[in-house]
């Protein structure tokens, strides 16, 4: 297809994907594109089964005339968020709306037996929906820690075993025999609650996952900040919590060491001489343990320092709270109280929106710019196909 074509496809398919049923004329006057294109191109487009007619227009002066819109379940994405101890999936249409999840224990799997895992789970939760394998065109995997565009390898990862040493893409796409997208897990955490969470509207964004590690995604003006190495708010190496300089600290991060949930069960065993879980821990303090009640006030205190270090440098007009523990409300509370203290300007700090379903509703959204643009756009940099309108049944069944 000549780049002319392609970008007269991509047009065509934006205007179908911003406004659901639509008429060529209305095709032609939102793209500028002649009649005679745009019938070719729905020819075409419908022949492939990726439109078809959805009814005619009603209420105008003159002839009705003939509607389309996309056949979303033509192809679907995998979302994935593979998280230190459970792996999260979700299967979305090319609308995006997201038709079957769920979650797993990684069960202590690492390498390629982690991998086979997600891939056989995957598989399994959108046959469960009757979704044919065979539609799976694209999945895009959040991982906590960065990956490495060149090798496949996922760098900064130490809750998951294996992905260091080996080509994780590669052997995603062998699983799925689909073409795969890695991502940190906290960076689409980000993009899902600006489209469909609490981020909604806000161009200078911040989001903070806590829990089995802790790392940040940022979006200033509107645009996802990655950083030269794709590490840009890999939060869990700020130096303090700590001993910054301690070779350890070049792994795990001292700030993660000393906030996440290793660092939550050791101070608790520190104080009570007992070792509790995070979930017991919680509980403990809301039953009035005071040695429970002073971890969670510390560790409160330093998801205050670390925000405030944030707001320092990016100055978000918001940021997301997220993760298993940073959705916990004791935290939020002490936080909303406490950064006021360390930082002079007012910040607003929220609990995110779509719970532990962020990161695969970002997936999705990444994936459903990327696989449109490579069914029907043009590879370019600035190609991306903007996402569907949100919905409030969009926004509900993202929420569950």
């Amino acid at each position: 297809m000549r780049i002319s074509r392609k970008f007269s496809q991509r047009s065509v398919i934006e205007a179908i994907v911003q406004n659901g049923a639509i008429s060529r004329a209305a095709i032609a006057k939102q793209t500028g594109l002649s009649k005679q294109t745009i019938s070719e191109i729905m020819r075409l487009l419908e022949q492939d089964g990726w439109v078809r007619e959805t009814g005619r227009t009603s209420g105008h002066i003159g002839r009705s005339a003939v509607t389309y819109e996309l056949v979303v379940d033509a192809a679907h994405i995998a979302a994935i968020d593979l998280g230190g101890t459970q792996v999260r999936v979700a299967i979305a249409d090319l609308a995006g709306h997201i038709l079957v999840s769920d979650a797993v224990p990684t069960g202590g799997r690492v390498g390629q037996k982690l991998i086979d895992h997600i891939v056989d789970f995957a598989v399994a939760t959108a046959a469960r929906k009757q979704l044919s394998r065979k539609k799976i065109k694209l999945a895009v995997i959040g991982v906590p820690g960065v990956p490495d565009s060149k090798t496949g390898r996922v760098m900064l990862a130490p809750n998951i075993g294996g992905f260091d040493k080996m080509d994780v893409r590669l052997s995603f796409g062998r699983g799925f025999g689909c073409d795969v997208m890695l991502e940190n897990d906290v960076n689409l955490a980000v993009l899902g609650e600006s489209w469909l969470g609490r981020g909604q509207g806000i161009a200078n964004l911040a989001y903070v996952a806590l829990g089995t590690g802790i790392g940040s995604g940022l979006m200033v003006g509107g645009q996802l900040v990655k950083g030269a190495a794709n590490a840009a708010g890999e939060m869990g190496f700020l130096p303090f919590g700590d001993d910054p300089f301690a070779p350890e600290s070049l792994r795990m991060g001292a700030y993660e060491s000393a906030v996440a949930a290793n660092g939550i069960v050791r101070r608790y065993q520190a104080l009570s001489d007992e070792k509790a879980s995070v979930p017991d821990i919680f509980a403990r303090a809301r039953a009035g343990d005071s040695h429970a009640l002073a971890v969670i006030e510390e560790t409160a205190r330093y998801v205050a320092r670390g925000i405030g270090a944030i707001c320092a440098i990016a100055n978000p007009g918001k940021v997301i709270l997220g993760g298993s523990i940073g959705l916990q409300p004791e935290i939020l509370a002490r936080v909303q109280k406490l950064l006021p203290l360390c930082f002079p300007y007012p910040v607003t700090v929220e609990a995110g929106g779509l719970g532990r379903r962020a990161t695969v509703v970002g997936a999705a959204a990444v994936g459903l710019s990327h696989l449109h643009n490579t069914l029907f756009g043009v590879d370019a940099p600035d190609s991306r196909i903007s996402l569907p309108p949100v919905t409030l049944g969009a926004l509900r069944e993202a929420a569950e």
